[in-house]
Parts: structure tokens; sequence; C-alpha cells
């Protein structure tokens, strides 16, 4: 399996190196030459296994199919070492349970920092680890987080050989207990960046440092956000396990609502579609940040700026600039690197939006893709955690409730309905105290992490500071 890029470099690349380097040299997001089929007989063996053997040897399935520069064994013993029930709590890894009319939720969020970023984060820790330990090198990390990623991408890699995790996140706008799960860490390979600004502007400062090749050569920089394909490959494999719990036969169909800002989440299920999973709808659930609402009803993507970019109670998507999402479109264009370069590097440069309402494939991403899309408000949000907690007994976060109430303006008679949870109440405690009146659950591990100190650096939202920072501590 070789990678090539959506701006049209089709210089073809092996997994190993496109792990360790992010985006692609054009500017671009790397994904493989094509996608593999998944055919009917192996999707029953990989349910034989996924029921008998687990989540892992499900993972290694899937990875297998993509990565081709890692002996079998040892990408075997790497989804053994990551998905271990004592890492996330039950044998199938991604329990799915019932919530009401043909409504599930699958449970992804039962790992280290209690969020689904966990799934794929946990693995590309041990990823990165071992190709580094096989080249004798090492990997400067620089992502971007509104909530989640930052503390999964920190859980997995503190610690690691030849790794060090320069995080940046918008000052003040993450929850309490999502900012004392980052800064609280004191390990010597871990530094937080607090940046005047929003998520969009951190996104973009690591953008900025990626496109500097000479600089990203220089110090090694790698990504850890949803831009980096591993990290994206590795949230396919709980699309196949969520149906294979939903489901008895291969003929039968799931939809799946996922709550979605930088739209990884949902980019997933969508390669996950695209290699045969018999999956219906693909349901993008947003907060008041709707651009990609926005998109699949009119065709319009249109990006905010940093004072148009909502503050919400469901603050990881807090997001106005998808950088997946042109994963998808160059999909949706017929894999046009110059068109989509077109659209992503020139036209939201120039004029901050493009309009496909017109192009002949717009309409394909609802019919032959499947897409579709809602969003949810700070009062829905409370009003479906309420609901939820007050005639099922289950508390859901402030993000599973925006999947939540979302899905429930979308489910079809006869097709299950997979709500993807993203978090654990406890990480989003003053909302749900809002709407049920109680404090959710915390486990007691995490018990005063408020309290902890905390070690951040607090800066503007510049690329050359950070690339100062960052080579003031690799010298």
């Amino acid at each position: 399996m070789k990678y090539i890029s959506t701006r049209g470099d089709q210089s073809p690349k092996h997994f190993c190196d496109i792990l360790l380097e992010g985006l692609a040299p054009d500017g671009g997001l790397y994904l493989p030459e094509h996608y593999p089929k998944v055919d009917d007989a192996t999707l029953s063996r990989w349910r034989g296994l996924y029921q008998n053997q687990g989540y892992a040897e499900l993972a290694f399935e899937v990875l297998s199919l993509y990565i081709d520069d890692i002996p079998a064994v040892d990408l075997k013993a790497l989804c053994q070492k990551t998905y271990t029930a004592e890492v996330f709590g039950s044998k199938e890894i991604v329990p799915l349970r019932a919530l009401e009319n043909g409504i599930w939720l699958e449970a992804l969020s039962n790992g280290p920092t209690l969020a689904f970023k966990d799934m794929a984060m946990q693995l590309l820790g041990n990823l990165f680890e071992y190709e580094l330990a096989r080249r004798g090198e090492e990997l400067n990390i620089l992502g971007a987080t509104s909530g989640d990623t930052g503390s999964a991408a920190e859980y997995a890699m503190r610690g690691k050989k030849g790794v060090r995790v320069f995080m940046t996140s918008p000052k003040g706008r993450m929850s309490p207990f999502q900012q004392a799960q980052m800064f609280s860490l004191m390990d010597d390979n871990i530094f937080n960046i607090a940046v005047d600004g929003v998520f969009d502007d951190c996104q973009d400062m690591v953008k900025a440092v990626s496109n500097d090749l000479d600089f990203k050569r220089q110090y090694k920089i790698g990504t850890v956000n949803s831009i980096n394909w591993a990290r994206l490959l590795a949230q396919v494999v709980y699309y196949f396990a969520g149906y294979f719990q939903a489901t008895q036969q291969n003929t039968e169909k799931v939809s799946f609502t996922v709550p979605s800002g930088n739209f990884g989440n949902v980019c997933a299920g969508h390669v996950a579609r695209m290699m045969g999973l018999p999956i219906a709808r693909l349901v993008v659930a947003t907060n008041e940040n709707d651009v990609l609402d926005e998109f699949f009803k009119t065709g319009v993507y249109r990006v905010r700026a940093s004072a148009d970019t909502h503050e919400t109670s469901s603050p990881s998507m807090d997001i106005s600039k998808a950088s997946n999402f042109e994963r998808f479109v160059f999909d949706l264009l017929g894999r046009d690197g110059a068109r989509t370069k077109a659209l992503f590097g020139d036209a939201l440069a120039r004029v901050g939006f493009f309009d496909l309402e017109a192009h002949p494939a717009f309409s394909q991403a609802a019919t032959r893709y499947g897409f579709d899309s809602g969003k949810s408000s700070h009062a829905d949000r409370l009003a479906t955690i309420k609901d939820t907690w007050e005639r099922h007994g289950t508390m859901i976060d402030t993000h599973t409730a925006d999947g939540v109430k979302v899905a429930r303006e979308h489910v079809q008679a006869g097709v299950p309905m997979i709500v993807l949870e993203t978090a654990l109440p406890i990480k989003f405690a003053e909302t749900i105290v809002e709407a049920t009146g109680r404090e959710p659950d915390r486990p007691a591990k995490f018990n005063g992490i408020e309290a902890l100190p905390k070690r951040v650096v607090d800066m503007a939202a510049d690329a050359q500071a950070i690339k100062t920072f960052i080579a003031g501590h690799c010298a």
C-alpha cells in the first residue's frame, strides 16, 4: 500500500514514512492510493475474530490492509499491547449498549483520558516508539487540541523514548478537568502551550510549522492531530466493531451519528464505508460551530474567523476549520488533486469559502457517500442530557448529547443508529450539573486533579513563537 497527497503530489510513500511526517510537502493530507475492499467472506471472518479473540485481532486485520512495511508479527504485537481490557475496561474495548428506539451508544471513552481520542492515540504512541527505535531517530510532536486530543496524546507519549510533545491549546477554552489532565503532567518530554486565541489559531500554527519544510526536517516535526493518517486509520476499527455488535449477519445495515468538529472521527467512518462496511448513513453532528452542517445542507464550506468561533459547552467541537474535511472533498471530486488544492490551498486563503452546490459531485455526498448532518445548541444539550438521564438512567457528556439529539432526528426504522460516545461526563461536570442537578461519576484516579500543580506556558498565536520555543527545548 502506498500513500499520496490530496493536493496532487503523486509520489507514493510507505506507511512508516507518513507516520512520522504529518502533512505532505505540498500542504495536503495523505490518503491511500485506494481503499481495500472487504468482501462478505472477510466480514464474516472478522466478525468471528472480534467475537472470539477480541478487538486487538480485529485491529490487526484492518491495519494489515494499509500497513505493509511493519512485519506482521510486530504489528500484531503492537495491537495486542495497545488494546487490552486492563487499559480500556472490557473485552469488547468499545462495548455497545441500547439507548432507545433503535439508537445505540458505542462506548469509546473508557481509556486512560476518558475520551475517544485514546482509541487511536494509544496505538499511535506505540507505533511512534517502535518506528523511532527501528530508525534510531527522535521525533518532536507538535499538536493542537480543543480539549481531548491533547491529553490523549500526552498520556500516550509520556515516557516514550525518542519522543517530545509540544501541545498547543486555546487559553481558557477547555473545561477545568481537561486543562488539569494536561497541565498537571510533569514529564520531561511533555510541553503545554496555552495560546491566546481559539483552536483554529492553534491548528494554523501547527500547519504553518509543518509547511516550513526546512524547520520540519531540522527538528523532526511530526503530528498527532487527525491530519496524521495513522490516527485516522486506527479509528476505522471501531466502526467495524460497532457494526459486528449491532448486527447478526452481513446483509444488515447500520447508520452512525458522529459528533465531529475537525471531521476526523466521521472521516474514519467514510473510510470504513468505502471499504465495504454496510453503513447506510453517516450523520455529522455539530454544535453552534456548524461549518460542516452548513456544507452538507448547502454545498458551501465557509470557515469562520476566530472572533466568529463560538465558545460552547461542547468545547472539543469549537472548530471552524475542519482539517480532515479535505480528505473527503478529495474523494468527492474524484480524487482531483489540482481541484482540491485550488479549493483548500487557494480559495479558502483568498476569500474564506468555496461553494460546491452547483458542482455535479455535490449531490453524491448524500447519495453515493451516505452523508447527512444536523446541529445542536446549548439548550438542546441540556435537554438531551436531562432526558437521557431521567428516562434511561444513562448520563452522557455534552458532545455525545449533540450526537444523540441529531441521531433522534435521523433514525430510520429497522436500521440501528449507533451514536459514537466521545467522552465521559466528568470532563464537563459544570454542564452536567446544570442539566441534571447532580455531579457525574468521577473515576477514583482523577480525584483532586484540578488542584494539582500545573506546568503550562502562555503564548501568542504566532508560528514563529512556537518554532523558537521548540528550538530552545531541543538543544
